[in-house]
């Protein structure tokens, strides 16, 4: 005979529990997993997450400025070896690389946004655990006036003294003479020597100062040597115009780095060093020759 159940009774569940009691476990389950760790933390140790930290660090520096430093190394051995002394050597900043102007621009304006892969990779690479990389670094544009301001200031203090360690190199014989333009005239001239000086500024400060100052602090390197490392990969990568840029981007490294470690905000250094490059690209060549000779800028 086949009995019914009463229609207050609660049937069992599959395991023999009630469903309060299954309904108790999973709320207590999902209040577990709200409180993991983010998987590769769950998966690997500290030492791991270290071991691929620095891996990352060795690629994007790979990829980019620490690429620039090795040739800039093996540029310099080439120069003390070649016979003429350093002073009697040219460096070309930004060259032509065609006799046809618009290829010349073409190849310009690939160089320039080719090179800037590196800095949306590294901003990727910060941003990894969901809080905005521009944030992060300061590279935003919250506050355009103070930046600007903090900027020029910065510019004003490194690029003076810069221009007369320049010139002191000159005089001594230890630095090359910098061609800062090779550019024949065209209407294009300016504005790729005005985004060549921007796009220099993001690399530099974004990978050398941003990611790199967060990645060895995420390595719980002490301040200063997070400082002269960062320091020293901007000189190395100037070395090949000579003994007299490598010291003094060092240097501005130096300031440019513990700016950043103090306020953690890139985009001062970006405005500084874009101020910076322009006066060297476009108001180099508005200086009279006999005014470079007599100052040993060329």
């Amino acid at each position: 005979m086949t009995t019914t159940a009463p229609d207050d009774a609660t049937p069992a569940s599959p395991s023999g529990s009630t469903p309060g009691a299954t309904s108790a476990a999973l709320d207590a389950t999902r209040t577990d997993r709200s409180d993991d760790p983010p998987p590769y933390a769950a998966l690997t140790g500290e030492r791991a997450v270290r071991r691929r930290l620095t891996t990352e660090i060795w690629i994007v520096l790979g990829l980019s400025l620490g690429r620039s430093g090795l040739y800039a190394v093996v540029a310099i051995i080439d120069r003390l070896t070649a016979g003429p002394p350093l002073g009697d050597q040219t460096a070309t900043l930004n060259p032509s690389r065609s006799p046809r102007p618009w290829l010349d621009l073409t190849y310009q304006l690939l160089q320039l946004g080719l090179a800037l892969v590196p800095v949306a990779l590294a901003l990727y690479l910060l941003s990894a655990n969901g809080r905005s990389a521009v944030r992060r670094i300061g590279l935003d544009v919250t506050r355009p006036w103070r930046d600007l301001g903090v900027g020029a200031g910065l510019a004003a203090l490194i690029g003076i003294p810069g221009l007369g360690l320049y010139a002191v190199g000159r005089a001594l014989g230890i630095t090359v003479e910098v061609q800062a333009s090779a550019l024949d005239a065209a209407w294009w001239t300016i504005p790729v020597l005005l985004l060549a000086a921007i796009q220099n500024a993001l690399l530099e400060e974004v990978v050398a100062v941003g990611y790199l100052m967060e990645r060895l602090r995420d390595l719980r390197w002490r301040a200063p040597a997070i400082v002269v490392t960062s320091a020293l990969l901007r000189g190395s990568y100037h070395l090949y115009q000579g003994w007299g840029p490598f010291f003094g981007n060092v240097v501005m490294g130096l300031v440019f780095a513990e700016y950043y470690r103090r306020r953690r905000r890139v985009m001062p250094l970006v405005v500084a060093h874009t101020i910076m490059d322009l006066v060297v690209f476009v108001g180099y060549a508005l200086v009279p020759a006999e005014w470079r000779d007599a100052l040993h800028l060329s």
